[in-house]
């Protein structure tokens, strides 16, 4: 009899063991979630590109906090640019575009490296011909030294800048080469407001 109840008492034991196993284990083998599959150089976590202080085209003054709640995308450049300038923000305009809806949810600030010929209205009229709800951002000398220095970019005409996208949280995370595609841009956008739904 004695035996019998040892003999239970182990199968019991064994059955709750099994049970154990078989719960936890699978928790232990589910993937880990993988980081967004970005298509643009990833600088998550770099302790740049956090702020400029700046005035827009309309005359009012601008921070990056303006901006929570959108991907931002700031682009350096003078609207005398003869090539380069102009064709990153074409590609901006064509990826706003392709996000549809979603591309009210970004916001493209052109910052000109040459405040004293790009006044307001020259930056009014150069950044409204990519897109309409695009910003044209000007300083003093001092203010786009210390815009261009927190984004490490170097001020100079000759000199081809990236494109920065910050995520809606305001945190600098991607910077995009001048010759990528607009599809390539639009995935990075696109990646960074889900990311920010969820």
């Amino acid at each position: 009899m004695k035996r019998r109840q040892l003999c239970g008492w182990l199968i019991a034991l064994a059955a709750l063991a099994c049970s154990a196993i078989a719960f936890t284990v699978p928790a232990a083998l589910r993937p880990q979630r993988q980081p967004p599959a970005f298509q643009a150089t990833d600088v998550t976590g770099v302790q740049w590109g956090r702020d400029f202080r700046l005035t827009g085209h309309d005359g009012k003054p601008y921070r990056l906090a303006d901006f929570r709640g959108k991907v931002v995308a700031v682009y350096f450049g003078f609207t005398r640019c003869p090539d380069v300038c102009p064709l990153t923000m074409a590609t901006l305009g064509q990826a706003v575009h392709l996000l549809g809806d979603e591309g009210g949810r970004v916001k493209v600030v052109f910052i000109t490296v040459d405040p004293k010929r790009d006044k307001p209205g020259v930056l009014a009229k150069y950044v409204h011909a990519f897109h309409e709800d695009f910003l044209g951002l000007y300083g003093d000398r001092k203010q786009t030294a210390r815009s261009a220095a927190e984004f490490k970019v170097e001020t100079g005409e000759h000199h081809s800048t990236p494109v920065f996208l910050l995520d809606p949280s305001g945190r600098l995370r991607l910077v995009v080469h001048a010759e990528t595609s607009a599809e390539s841009m639009a995935h990075d956008m696109r990646l960074l407001l889900k990311a920010a739904g969820t």
